[in-house]
């Protein structure tokens, strides 16, 4: 009994004749009839009836036929599995992060991930949070840690790695409020995060939502280099509260601004054996603060 005998089997029985069945198979019909007279030969049982202008399975043939659909699903599952260990071994995968997220441990998964697949490809790109969605959505990046807007971006699963409220840094010498509403920023020069990024976003919003355009005097991606700037006393800056400077007093903001950083990929389309792997791996190492 071969493969191929079931596999004409099953489309004779699908399609009820010998010749839409060799059209499936692309196999001329004598070739098909013969492998089919074959295999009865072997089981010593007609599985058809051919007296009809349509071909009909016989009881031995009804009884042969869920397996023979088990034997040539097993097969597929086992080429399917032999793909994957070759996409594995021989893949890429493409990662991206926002700046500064390096105590994530974003390098040790990369590395660990090299160790146990060296044959696998891995690249590393670094830009702000719009842009990376959009090679998210393109393709061009397998997984990213993104900073969320307020609105999660359509199209992705996220697993948020970090949650952590947004203050508002002062020189440590200025003198003013234990804390800061959201109005109170209209009037002050603000240094930020530049657009493109989840709390920049969050911080447009939460001014849009009180009625005003907030005034970005200094912007940088590196949030360390913010807190330098706040501690010349050149503004008041917007940073994660896990963000510590000397030079600087934090001051709460109301109502409060939350800062969320998410390991993100698509939601379908993931078709790259390595990637999953990877995005499994990160999924288990990064924290999971989603809701």
């Amino acid at each position: 009994m071969e493969l191929r005998q079931l596999a004409y089997f099953l489309a004779v029985a699908e399609t009820g004749s010998f010749t839409r069945a060799a059209t499936a198979v692309r196999v001329a019909q004598p070739g098909v009839s013969a492998q089919i007279r074959q295999l009865e030969r072997e089981l010593g049982q007609p599985l058809f009836d051919r007296s009809g202008r349509t071909v009909r399975l016989t009881e031995v043939g009804e009884a042969v036929l869920p397996y023979a659909r088990a034997a040539l699903a097993a097969t597929e599952a086992a080429r399917h599995a032999v793909d994957e260990l070759t996409g594995l071994l021989r893949g890429r995968v493409s990662v991206g992060m926002i700046t500064s997220c390096g105590p994530l441990g974003l390098p040790e998964i990369l590395a660990d991930f090299h160790r146990k697949h060296p044959a696998v490809e891995v690249t590393l790109t670094e830009a702000d949070s719009d842009d990376l969605v959009a090679r998210l959505h393109a393709g061009t990046l397998d997984a990213a840690i993104i900073g969320l807007p307020s609105v999660p971006p359509a199209g992705l699963a996220t697993q948020i790695v970090t949650d952590e409220p947004v203050v508002g840094a002062v020189a440590a010498g200025q003198k003013g409020p234990a804390e800061l509403s959201i109005a109170e920023l209209e009037h002050r020069p603000l240094i930020s995060l530049p657009r493109g990024t989840g709390i920049r976003a969050r911080l447009e919003d939460a001014c849009r939502a009180a009625g005003f355009t907030p005034q970005i005097a200094f912007e940088a991606s590196d949030p360390f280099l913010l807190a330098d700037l706040a501690a010349r006393d050149l503004g008041c800056a917007i940073l994660p509260a896990s963000v510590r400077a000397p030079g600087v007093r934090t001051v709460p903001l109301t109502p409060e601004i939350r800062g969320q950083l998410a390991l993100a990929w698509r939601e379908t389309g993931q078709t790259n054996p390595a990637a999953r792997t990877f995005l499994a791996d990160a999924r288990a190492a990064l924290p999971d603060c989603t809701p």
